[in-house]
């Protein structure tokens, strides 16, 4: 089945006239993941969006909710987690606990300290998004069959590995 050209096509066939001698090939590869990244992203955005989250937020609930029961965790290790600083942290979790997604409680192993926790309502609204992602990626992948899925999947998993330190 011939592909129709995209973007990346058009600008790395003007590279390869204009400077044959770059090699720009690879960029066939890393010109799309990184039109793609945004792209989901704004997808990401859209489904949060319908819960009144967005995606940072969801982060956060998420990492409370597989941290298992009681789905609590320190502020420091959802700043870990979450790659966020601790200024960015305690402006999220004011976010969520405004609308009653996390609770702050205070922390029994340190007096000065705090544990968040996820609520009942945190858990259902997380649960939901979570889910409505889940629809909208199988949907955005439908294009592609089992097996193309699985190639991609582990593809990009050992691309990642090159690019990510390991923890």
């Amino acid at each position: 089945m011939a592909q129709m050209a995209d973007t990346t096509d058009r600008l790395l066939t003007g590279w390869d006239a204009a400077r044959p001698d770059l090699q720009v090939g690879a960029l066939q590869v890393t010109g799309r993941l990184s039109r793609i990244g945004p792209l989901l992203a704004r997808r990401q955005e859209a489904v949060f969006g319908r819960f009144g989250l967005n995606r940072g937020e969801v982060g956060a609930l998420s990492a409370l909710r597989i941290a298992g029961p009681p789905h609590r965790l320190s502020p420091t290790r959802l700043g870990r987690g979450l790659m966020l600083s601790s200024a960015g942290v305690t402006s999220r979790i004011d976010r969520l606990e405004r609308r009653g997604l996390v609770r702050r409680l205070a922390d029994p192993d340190d007096r000065r300290g705090v544990i968040v926790e996820l609520t009942d309502q945190g858990l259902e609204v997380v649960d939901a998004a979570v889910a409505a992602l889940g629809i909208s990626d199988r949907q955005l992948l439908e294009r592609l069959d089992a097996q193309e899925i699985a190639q991609l999947e582990a593809l990009l998993r050992k691309l990642l590995g090159c690019l990510e330190l390991p923890e």
